[in-house]
């Protein structure tokens, strides 16, 4: 019975906050015409749910203000280990599909299994020859995986999964850290650990984020002549490109590519190519920060 009255509650809870937001007809278009800042759609959130938590205060039994600011998700942008384990697993499995096709291509290309690679040639060659063939085949196998996973359909309507939320082996401090109001009420001695182990983690994030920034400067080197050998190297590359293909057939090019992309590892050498060699000796705005 206690489980009935939460889902009504929490289905009441949600149509009561999407009648505030969207109730009015002129809201939708308002939107698109002119669009919420941040701050205004935090204040509207922020008004919708006391309108909400008022409501459902009054009922019989009420529903405490706690609940439903959780439900909603007021907080969701406050920092959580927990959330932010289960995010990051998330983004995991997300791309699970992109890394498993990039160690396949890698097998293929080093001639894992000859047999599939021969495959593969035989393959790039015939799209390759009819071009035509390329976007039908992706689509072909793309709706032969949909069929292939019809058999591993959820059976299930969603629920609230704990190990996705990273609840099963969650530290009894994450969740004290989760729970803890802003601004913090715990001991001094709590907060300067919780401190350090926060500088931990964001000291991973500003490592990533600054390789990212790198890579993006050496992008933008190529032709801010900062490096006046590279970008004149690159300028000089790019005019014989594009004779290269303003002349010859886009086939010819896109087999030899594919073929030498392809090369058996005999024919490779275990030196960094020669682009990606150029790529990382560019100069970035890195080594001028402190």
């Amino acid at each position: 019975m206690g489980e009935l009255q939460l889902a009504v509650r929490f289905t009441s809870l949600s149509l009561a906050s999407m009648i505030y937001l969207y109730g009015h007809p002129l809201l939708p278009k308002m939107h698109y015409l002119h669009p919420f800042t941040v701050n205004q759609l935090d204040s509207l959130r922020y008004q919708a749910m006391n309108i909400v938590a008022v409501r459902l205060s009054r009922a019989e039994p009420p529903l405490r203000k706690e609940v439903v600011e959780y439900m909603l998700d007021v907080d969701s942008h406050m920092w959580s280990m927990r959330r932010s384990k289960a995010n990051f697993f998330r983004i995991v499995s997300l791309f699970s599909g992109v890394i498993s096709i990039s160690k396949w291509l890698g097998d293929v290309r080093y001639w894992k299994n000859p047999i599939t690679t021969i495959l593969v040639h035989i393959l790039f060659l015939i799209l390759i020859c009819y071009p035509e063939l390329i976007l039908p085949t992706l689509f072909l196998y793309m709706f032969l995986i949909g069929i292939w996973n019809y058999r591993f359909r959820p059976r299930h309507p969603p629920h609230m999964d704990t190990k996705l939320s990273c609840a099963e082996g969650v530290h009894p401090d994450e969740l004290d850290e989760e729970f803890d109001t802003f601004p913090t009420t715990r001991q001094q001695d709590v907060v300067r650990m919780r401190y350090d182990r926060l500088r931990s983690v964001a000291g991973r994030i500003q490592t990533v984020v600054g390789d990212m920034a790198t890579q993006g400067e050496r992008f933008q080197a190529l032709l801010s002549w900062r490096d006046p050998r590279a970008t004149s190297l690159y300028v000089i590359f790019c005019l014989i490109a594009a004779i290269v293909l303003y002349v010859t057939p886009f086939k010819i090019i896109a087999l030899v590519a594919g073929l030498f992309w392809l090369r058996h590892p005999r024919f490779r050498s275990k030196l960094p190519s020669v682009p990606s060699n150029f790529f990382r000796r560019l100069p970035s705005r890195a080594d001028s920060m402190l």
